[in-house]
């Protein structure tokens, strides 16, 4: 007799298709059997197939090829191609491709199969699942534009041009040629603003937008930087001209056509407008030999521009060098290395529905004898530079131990999240020294999450993957950080051990002004959740920002509306006193 509330076991082994086939065409995915076949005759395919494609089960029988000419012809070839290479190698079969369905709606498809084989090791079939993944694409497109684009002008925003001026730098480099950048603000534009509302500046943006198109090259690359500013890229400049203008010659001639044509009076509505442009430029290599200091560069000239008067450009001229400090910082950060003068903050991180804490997250500071702590924004990038982050980074995941060791002895259990920097992200061993530290002080390893910048990941994916993925294979879980700033993530997102999200803070300090920046949160915060992902909003500051994190489903979020980073006992004293509240309301 069978167990009372279990299936008959010889009902099932009578009829197992009758047994099964319930189950299997309830499932989310479609499964199928396919053959090897030129024609991938369907041997099975689930009724499901009707709800997303159009077509009933009968006519993928008796339509011989219907899959090939469902196929999108721009993914026709390598759909093909990749069943036949799967075939010849004796491999899954694992791809994302585009199907028409009956109505001509196009529909994304993940298609995953495996081959099985007859008793010879001949390929008899191909058995696999289909999932419809349209609207993770469409979550992964809008953000791909957002992350590139300015919504209001259509320019591409700082990312892209950022990006493109990397590429820009190397091929400079390779050749020998020069690079020219162009920072532009429009003088007068807050005044726009506040006599005429945003609805006139943003107007007035969009028509600024078309005539730096017109004033420009046609390989120059324009950019909106945000709010009135603008970037413009000079990309394969000739050095050393023999006959022609030289690049400083070329950059100023473009500063001064667009000058020029900002000088015209813009019409709003009714209203005529006078506004100008100061403009800052900057040349690799005479002025910087990198995109940073590039951009820096340009925007001190651009200030200088506009101290001198409105609607003209400078050049930048380096007069503001200070060695002496310099090399003044870098041997007291030295020594603080080397006496270890780091404390740690930690941010709480709320459940932005209950406002339960949920963790903390570490933030290393240096406690110098002659200006109290310093942030990590003054020293991190310098301690990059001077090779010694790997020693404050061991320094920053010992004293968490430590602290949270302390937390637990007082019966507080939550979670932890630290940063790694690049360079630290490249060091060797680093699953093992983490786990060392992390076992050493008995923290469970699910409680600790690993915090990487979006642009530190996407440095090197395949390096990052197989980093990542060691960490996360010992029970530590990944958080992506300053989601939303980088640039190629999206295509390999899925492909990288990471559980949460974190919305960059700019998005969210814009929320109120930009619907460009809502919108980049929505879809940031759809995304995590299509791909089964937590996403977290930093550096949350109003009532009205936390409203409409809670209205998109945003579960996590931390930032002075809640609490400013603060020493390891306060976060004692304050998340105890909580539990205790919520025992006592109980």
């Amino acid at each position: 007799m069978p167990e009372e509330g279990l299936p008959n076991r010889d009902l099932a082994s009578e009829d197992p298709e009758a047994f099964w086939r319930p189950l299997v065409e309830q499932i989310p995915a479609i499964p199928y059997v396919d053959g090897v076949d030129d024609l991938v005759t369907t041997y099975y395919i689930s009724p499901q197939i009707e709800n997303v494609l159009g077509y009933t089960q009968e006519e993928w029988y008796t339509d011989e090829g219907l899959w090939i000419r469902a196929l999108h012809p721009d993914d026709r070839e390598r759909a093909l191609r990749l069943n036949e290479e799967a075939i010849a190698d004796r491999t899954p079969y694992r791809s994302e491709y585009r199907l028409y369905s009956r109505a001509g709606r196009m529909v994304w498809i993940r298609d995953e199969a495996d081959l099985v084989y007859d008793a010879n090791g001949e390929p008899m079939y191909w058995r696999g699942f289909l999932v419809d993944v349209t609207e993770q694409k469409k979550a992964e497109e809008q953000v791909a534009f957002l992350a590139y684009h300015d919504a209001l002008t259509g320019l591409p925003n700082r990312a892209m041009f950022k990006e493109f001026l990397e590429v820009a730098l190397a091929r400079a480099k390779r050749h020998g040629q020069a690079v020219g950048v162009l920072f532009l603000d429009l003088d007068g534009f807050k005044l726009v603003n506040d006599s005429l509302g945003h609805g006139a500046g943003d107007e007035l943006l969009c028509q600024a937008a078309e005539r730096l198109r017109s004033a420009t090259r046609e390989p120059d690359l324009i950019a909106r930087q945000g709010g009135d500013e603008f970037l413009l890229l000079l990309a394969d400049l000739d050095r050393d001209p023999i006959d022609g203008p030289d690049p400083l010659q070329v950059a100023e001639s473009v500063a001064t056509r667009v000058t020029e044509v900002m000088r015209e009076p813009f019409v709003v509505g009714e209203t005529e407008l006078y506004v100008s442009a100061s403009v800052g430029i900057s040349l690799y290599p005479r002025d910087a030999t990198d995109g940073e200091d590039l951009l820096k560069n340009a925007d001190t000239a651009m200030y200088q521009s506009k101290n001198g008067g409105p609607g003209g450009y400078v050049v930048f001229a380096d007069t503001s060098t200070d060695a002496l400090t310099k090399l003044s910082l870098r041997t007291r950060l030295r020594k603080a290395v080397e006496e270890e003068r780091w404390v740690l903050h930690y941010q709480p991180i709320l459940d932005l529905a209950t406002g339960e804490a949920r963790g903390a997250e570490a933030l290393v500071r240096w406690r110098d004898p002659n200006g109290g702590l310093i942030p990590p924004g003054e020293f991190i990038p310098l301690a990059e530079e001077m090779g010694v982050i790997e020693a404050i980074g061991d320094w920053v995941i010992s004293e968490l131990a430590r602290q949270d060791a302390i937390w637990r002895a007082q019966g507080l259990e939550m979670e932890v999240s630290f940063n790694l920097s690049p360079r630290q992200l490249w060091q060797p061993h680093l699953a093992e020294r983490v786990l060392e530290v992390l076992e050493g002080s008995s923290i469970p390893p699910e409680t600790v999450i690993v915090e990487i910048t979006e642009s530190t990941a996407m440095t090197d994916p395949d390096r990052t993957k197989r980093i990542l993925g060691e960490l996360h294979m010992r029970g530590l879980r990944i958080a992506l950080d300053d989601f939303g700033t980088g640039h190629s993530s999206l295509g390999r997102l899925k492909h990288l051990p990471v559980d949460m999200l974190k919305v960059d803070r700019s998005f969210i300090h814009d929320l109120s002004v930009s619907e460009d920046a809502a919108s980049m949160v929505r879809a940031i915060v759809q995304l995590a959740h299509s791909m089964g992902m937590q996403a977290i909003a930093e550096g949350i500051e109003t009532a009205e920002q936390h409203r409409f994190l809670v209205e998109q489903g945003c579960g996590l979020g931390q930032g002075f509306l809640f609490a400013r980073p603060m020493p390891g006992n306060d976060i004692a004293a304050r998340f105890l006193s909580e539990e205790s509240g919520t025992a006592a309301a109980r």
